[in-house]
């Protein structure tokens, strides 16, 4: 759940329908926006220089890294590796949602009855120590990704793969169980690395203990310097085989890519300023208002950028674990979300930057609103007994504080609902029929999440809930979040326009009891798996859109998700006299991914 983003990187996911056929690409719908023999992509310049250096800082909570292999499920990856070292098989397009174009692999053919998909590669795909990427390779890598040693989110995910066939050296055919709309891309946004990586005395070691071994990958960056605890370097292949292929025209164009690892933000905030990197995004509404000034800004050597974008709005939340007991119950859950006074904070911390979080797939034509339709009721009306009847009307929407509002009122309404639920207030301290008292730990890997949460703790504390902020070091974080060892947290779930599988990973009943999966509220739901299912095998647009927007009105409903905000546009400060960059950026990317591949250096 927290990296398998990347390998979706714009890719979308496919149907199968009608005869096989051969092509150059996957759309969701059949409607690719680039022809067979397309030059380059219309988001790069083609004519863009190659050289120079561009330096960056870590994106990573974890204040180093531990390990090169981004796949296991222990330590942390340097920020960007799984980028820039590992090509695919199909390539995403960032200027059009649900596609894939041919990669490593040069053709691609989904079977008549959505059954399998074949890939042939290109001869001239490469890897890093000069071998050619072959089949082998490919089922090396995938077996390997469905072995013991990595993230369970990749069980999950590809869940319906029946195997891999290598065809000949150069053909590899996937096979699955039932007809997946998403399967093909899905597969084909998988990394492809060397069976030579992770090799001891001409034995391969086992998985989870390749963890310094260098990965051996066919992207345009190999590991170059590396200081660690400082920095790490990724030095650009000179022979990279796809530089010149389309879907690279114009990319990968800084010989040297340095990644500095700062430990805190203040940190990162005034190494911008002293011009030790050339790029920072900031997510904090208050330092990009206040606080990113200096000579180097007046003298124009760094500029603000807010730079649009229509990527899904996501779900960021606050996550309850549903684990635990006192949160069993709908309604202590629902009153803990009208504690929450968004408003306030947007005007008072947030400086109106954001907007607030809707649902599951908001900016998307999967969003939900209104009465369900009826497709919806269709879908829902056999899970009535199992979902809250609320399901059944309008698009549940966060409590707000203004206009007929107030959080008075709010708070008055989430204390009935707690009174309802058996949780009274005795001596000032909400309490159960037994006694205890709901306290809350709210777990963080950064002490400065406390200034968000004190305003939700301040109002908590009136309805007689104790709200303890914890914050420990990323490792410990990690491992607890792997572990479920919680009360609420919060998440950045990315969004998409093409939703399918990985959803089981994230509410599935399998995921829930899984540990390390992305299925952290601890959901489990018949209703909610039958729905998913339905979503992931939707052939056609108006199959998948009742599916997606009854899941959406389940999971709001089920208040398993306080949402928090997004914002959008990206805001980037960088340096323009070292930095050269393409007049817009693409709409369905984040802007240090658009820097590390579109970017060059003047």
């Amino acid at each position: 759940m927290r990296f398998l983003a990347v390998l979706f990187f714009a890719l979308g996911l496919a149907g199968a329908s009608g005869a096989a056929r051969a092509a150059h690409g996957y759309a969701l719908w059949g409607d690719l926006k680039y022809p067979a023999g397309f030059s380059h992509f219309d988001y790069v310049n083609p004519q863009a220089p190659r050289g120079g250096q561009l330096r960056l800082v870590s994106n990573s909570r974890a204040s180093t890294f531990d390990k090169y292999n981004p796949f296991t499920i222990k330590g942390s990856a340097p920020s960007y590796l799984s980028d820039l070292m590992f090509d695919t098989l199909l390539a995403g397009s960032l200027d059009e949602t649900g596609s894939g174009y041919g990669l490593l692999a040069e053709d691609v053919s989904v079977a008549a009855d959505g059954l399998s998909v074949v890939f042939k590669l290109r001869p001239q795909a490469k890897f890093h120590d000069g071998l050619p990427v072959l089949a082998q390779d490919v089922k090396h890598s995938f077996d390997t990704l469905m072995g013991p040693y990595t993230a369970p989110a990749y069980k999950t995910l590809l869940e319906d793969v029946a195997g891999l066939d290598v065809v000949d050296d150069r053909t590899v055919r996937y096979r699955f169980k039932k007809p997946n709309r998403e399967l093909p891309l899905t597969v084909g946004g998988l990394p492809v690395f060397s069976r030579s990586w992770g090799m001891e005395a001409g034995k391969p070691k086992r998985f989870d203990q390749v963890v310094m071994d260098i990965p051996i990958g066919s992207g345009p960056y190999k590991v170059g310097p590396v200081r660690f605890g400082k920095d790490i370097t990724y030095v650009r292949d000179p022979g990279y085989w796809a530089r010149d292929l389309n879907v690279r025209r114009g990319m990968a164009n800084f010989d040297q890519i340095n990644v500095k690892i700062y430990k805190d933000n203040t940190a990162r905030l005034e190494a911008l300023k002293a011009g030790e990197f050339d790029l920072m995004r900031f997510f904090s509404a208050g330092d990009w208002a206040r606080r990113v000034k200096g000579k180097r800004f007046d003298s124009g050597e760094l500029v603000k950028g807010e730079f649009t974008h229509r990527l899904p709005s996501g779900y960021q939340s606050y996550v309850i674990n549903t684990r635990r007991d006192k949160f069993k119950d709908v309604r202590v859950r629902q009153a803990l979300g009208l504690a929450m006074d968004y408003e306030w904070m947007n005007r008072q911390l947030f400086y109106g930057a954001y907007q607030r979080v809707s649902g599951l797939f908001g900016n998307t034509d999967c969003q939900a609103s209104g009465e369900p339709s009826e497709q919806e009721l269709a879908l829902l009306e056999p899970w009535r007994a199992q979902v809250v009847p609320a399901v059944f009307g309008p698009m549940a929407k966060p409590p707000r504080t203004d206009g007929d509002s107030s959080l008075r009122a709010n708070l008055r309404r989430a204390r009935d609902l707690l009174a309802a639920a058996g949780w009274t207030i005795q001596d000032g301290v909400l309490r159960n029929a037994k006694g205890q008292a709901l306290e809350i730990n709210y777990l963080d890997s950064n002490e400065g999440g406390a200034r968000v949460v004190s305003p939700w703790a301040r109002n908590l504390e009136k309805l007689g809930i104790k709200l303890n902020y914890r914050a420990v070091d990323f490792a410990l974080y990690q491992q607890r979040l792997q572990r479920f060892e919680f009360d609420i947290t919060t998440i950045a779930y990315g969004g998409t326009h093409s939703p399918g599988q990985e959803y089981a990973d994230l509410f599935g009943s399998k995921a829930a009891v899984t540990e390390d999966s992305g299925n952290l509220t601890g959901i489990s739901s018949e209703a909610v798996d039958d729905l998913i299912s339905r979503m992931v095998a939707a052939k056609t647009k108006a199959q998948l859109l009742p599916a997606c927007r009854s899941l959406e009105r389940v999971i709001a409903h089920s208040h398993i998700l306080i949402p928090q905000w997004s914002a959008p546009t990206h805001r980037m400060a960088y340096n323009q006299k070292r930095l050269a960059r393409p007049e817009k950026m693409p709409p369905y990317v984040t802007g240090e991914v658009w820097a590390l591949f579109t970017w060059w250096s003047r």
